[in-house]
């Protein structure tokens, strides 16, 4: 989809458009994939506030993917195919990386350390949700294929930031609620006693899904 100004139309928001993109939006967001991943292990073994962070790194990056779809990101693709299957392999690099990171770090023993405010908010979460989101096959597929697919031709000025705001928001409320309802003290509390096996499905789980990115 190409996004095209539309001067008579500068005034008016196309709802279906926005409703439609709430849709796809909203049933693609909720399904667990390596963003969930990454929030839920943020938010058992850091801050809430770190969990926060990360969830406001992943949306970022949610909001640069929809604009880059509604601008023509799957013209560009089409046009360069070589670049979507680097970005493909370079997110599946990461989430392996990332997966091998928590296997290895299964056996290690949680200290206050780790829920102390030591590290600056926006130095560790918030890079690390851009990093996780920002190599994300599932993202980057989602919003090539059907997220662009999905939104008219030509839209207004209002219609393209309503859409925005309707990414933004519901990127928020979803990734906020997870983050916020596993940052409480007795789930926190839970997964210090499975530590390993927590760390354990997670990783292996990170792993697969690169493996998965980088055969397809």
């Amino acid at each position: 989809m190409l996004y095209n100004y539309n001067p008579l139309g500068r005034q008016m928001v196309d709802w279906s458009a926005v409703v439609t993109v709430f849709g796809i939006y909203v049933a693609a967001v909720v399904i667990p994939g390596p963003n969930f991943i990454a929030i839920t292990h943020k938010a058992v073994t850091g801050r809430r506030v770190d969990a926060l962070a990360l969830v406001a790194g992943i949306v970022t990056v949610n909001l640069f993917w929809a604009t880059c779809a509604m601008l023509g990101l799957s013209a560009v693709f089409a046009v360069f195919p070589w670049l979507a299957v680097g970005l493909r392999l370079v997110g599946a690099a990461y989430l392996i990386w990332f997966g091998v990171w928590l296997v290895v770090s299964a056996r290690a023993t949680p200290s206050a350390e780790s829920r102390s405010p030591k590290v600056p908010l926006f130095r560790g979460a918030f890079l690390q949700g851009v990093a996780t989101n920002i190599a994300n096959p599932k993202s980057i597929a989602f919003y090539a294929a059907v997220f662009s697919s999905a939104v008219p031709t030509h839209v207004s000025t209002p219609t393209f930031f309503a859409m925005l705001a309707t990414v933004g928001a519901s990127a928020t409320c979803w990734y906020g609620v997870v983050a916020l309802v596993l940052s409480h003290a007795s789930i926190a509390a839970a997964y210090r006693r499975a530590k390993a096996w927590i760390d354990l499905t997670c990783g292996g789980l990170m792993i697969a899904l690169g493996v998965r990115q980088a055969l397809r």
